[in-house]
């Protein structure tokens, strides 16, 4: 196997490959990235046994075809401090052995047989559903702060796709939940009806997140039994999906909280840390005592003092303390696109609701704290 290209192009999908490999395997032959030279591309996979990475390069001068795995973590590495728009020469010369150069450097990299490295079938046979990259990403980015990390409860560690329907439109929804807070986002879809609902898993959403971040290309994603495949341009994401019931969310979602609070969002925000900064391990929630055109916001650690600000509100009701974990209520208002927040109330002890007049297919619940 000989082969050059451009070392921009490579270092661009081993740095997605970083996020699948696991840097401590049982399996060594995890820990490395699949190089195979085929038909004049370059094949770039990379599996942690849940989740498997394609890409493909075809910018690339071929003088032998062959494959070889070598650590994905060591190749990144010695890319990375390379220089930007560097030739590289890949020589594989023995089964175990890769000779990498570029300009003056000379690497051998170590590596190991191709037939230890996972194989799998790709047996997508239902239809593919297009998506919009940039609105799956807010979706996905709106609704992944509320996944829990409780092992014991699997089911929530993902993001529940599924699809809804409201004044006869039909929309791809994601619901996550850790049981303290709940976060629900949709978008608008058309001619999807045989999609069965699904629980995205954590690592797939962030690996998905930084993916379509960096592209702009449609996403085409396609179902089987246990499976889901994503792509985008060149690449492919396949991954598994969590094996488990996800709870029925609707019952959490607060319909008939009357008292409403209108604050303005990056006032709300910058006061809440700035009150939580006396909180040394933020476990100290903040208490909010709203009044009919303010709120005070104060945090009181017994180990390091307490904090206290106010600032203007809109209240339609008559006072009110409630007190929430301030983390929580920061991570929510941070993916609030209007510049007020809309916080639904009904007492101290209750869900509250939280909505976002900017993007009406969007809301989150969150759970008062006891203090």
């Amino acid at each position: 196997m000989q082969f050059a290209v451009k070392r921009d192009n490579l270092l661009k999908s081993l740095n997605f490959v970083q996020g699948i490999v696991e840097k401590k395997n049982t399996l060594p032959i995890l820990s490395n990235v699949l190089l195979q030279l085929k038909e004049k591309k370059l094949s770039i996979i990379a599996t942690d046994l849940d989740i498997i990475f394609y890409d493909e390069i075809s910018d690339v001068k071929v003088a032998t075809e062959g494959s070889t795995t070598t650590s994905a973590a060591i190749l990144f590495d010695i890319l990375r401090k390379i220089s930007s728009n560097s030739d590289l020469s890949f020589d594989l010369k023995t089964e175990n052995k890769l000779s990498l150069k570029s300009e003056n450097a000379d690497f051998n990299l170590l590596c190991l047989p191709t037939d230890n490295f996972p194989t799998f079938s790709d047996d997508f046979n239902s239809q593919e559903i297009l998506l919009e990259s940039d609105k799956f990403l807010k979706l996905l980015n709106k609704t992944r702060i509320s996944i829990s990390n409780d092992d014991t409860r699997h089911y929530l560690n993902g993001i529940f796709l599924h699809l809804t329907e409201a004044h006869g439109r039909n929309f791809l929804t994601g619901v996550a939940t850790d049981s303290h807070r709940l976060s629900s986002s949709s978008l608008e879809v058309h001619e999807m009806n045989d999609f069965n609902p699904i629980i995205l898993p954590r690592k797939t959403v962030y690996q998905l997140c930084s993916l379509l971040s960096e592209n702009n290309e449609k996403l085409h994603m396609q179902i089987s039994e246990n499976k889901i495949k994503f792509t985008i341009g060149k690449i492919k994401l396949i991954s598994k999906v969590i094996d488990g019931k996800f709870p029925d969310y609707k019952k959490v979602v607060p319909m008939n909280n009357q008292k409403v609070l209108k604050v303005q969002k990056k006032e709300f925000i910058n006061s809440i840390e700035r009150v939580a900064t006396v909180s040394i391990d933020r476990k100290e929630g903040v208490k909010l005592a709203i009044s009919k055109d303010n709120v005070q916001l104060s945090v009181n650690s017994a180990n390091s003092g307490d904090g206290n600000e106010k600032i203007n509100a809109e209240f339609n009701s008559d006072g009110l303390n409630i007190s929430f974990n301030s983390k929580y209520l920061i991570d929510i208002a941070s993916e609030v696109e209007d510049n007020n927040l809309k916080i639904n109330l009904k007492d101290s002890t209750s869900p509250v609701l939280i909505e976002d007049v900017a993007d009406k297919n969007s809301y989150y619940v969150i759970m008062p704290m006891k203090i």
